[in-house]
């Protein structure tokens, strides 16, 4: 191999190809830790990185044997882009085998409420919804309401609403719960369907 040493890369390519297989050997040796310290850099883990150098290089060979490697006097960059583009496609690999896939099951993960676009019809339901929580509120006793209001509408801790309405946390924490059960029952009175 030592005779090789002093060739360029790209005779060294014309001598394997015309059956010097020593001078693919030197070839390999020029590069190869250049071309393994990338790839490990890249995947970081070394036996992963040793499969993908192996590759590279048998891909390497077969281009060249096939007579499709185009002598540019660039072969350092282009066995770099072949270890490059197998990294992609193993990152590529590994992100498709982590998707989730639907037709291993019988329900299907992405027919769900909440990833799609509400309907008119889910609008007009909301909409009723909202109205008739409106007019539950309205059909609340004052101090009720005004408690009620400032927690989900305004969003005050129940500390601040004992400040402002002038009354103890435990009488505003027991307004809220009086609220919201008066909400229920007249919900249920009068056959109104609500999410609270």
């Amino acid at each position: 191999m030592n005779n090789y040493n002093d060739k360029s890369d790209e005779q060294l390519i014309s001598l394997y190809v015309d059956g010097k297989n020593e001078a693919f050997d030197a070839l390999l040796e020029r590069h190869k830790d250049r071309i393994f310290m990338y790839i490990n850099h890249s995947v970081r883990n070394e036996e992963l990185a040793d499969d993908i150098f192996q590759d590279t290089f048998v891909k390497a060979i077969m281009t060249i044997k096939q007579g499709r490697y185009v002598e540019n006097g660039h072969f350092s960059a282009w066995i770099t882009r072949i270890a490059h583009n197998l990294i992609i496609d193993y990152f590529r690999q590994a992100k498709a085998e982590n998707l989730q896939s639907t037709d291993d099951t019988d329900v299907n993960i992405l027919n769900r409420r909440e990833l799609s676009d509400s309907t008119i019809e889910d609008d007009l339901v909301m909409s009723q919804i909202h109205s008739d929580v409106r007019r539950l509120i309205r059909a609340l006793p004052e101090s009720q309401r005004e408690v009620l209001t400032m927690r989900y509408y305004m969003n005050m801790s129940f500390k601040e609403i004992a400040d402002t309405t002038g009354v103890s946390i435990n009488t505003a924490l027991g307004r809220m719960r009086y609220a919201i059960l008066n909400m229920r029952r007249m919900a249920e009175e009068h056959n109104i369907v609500l999410t609270l």
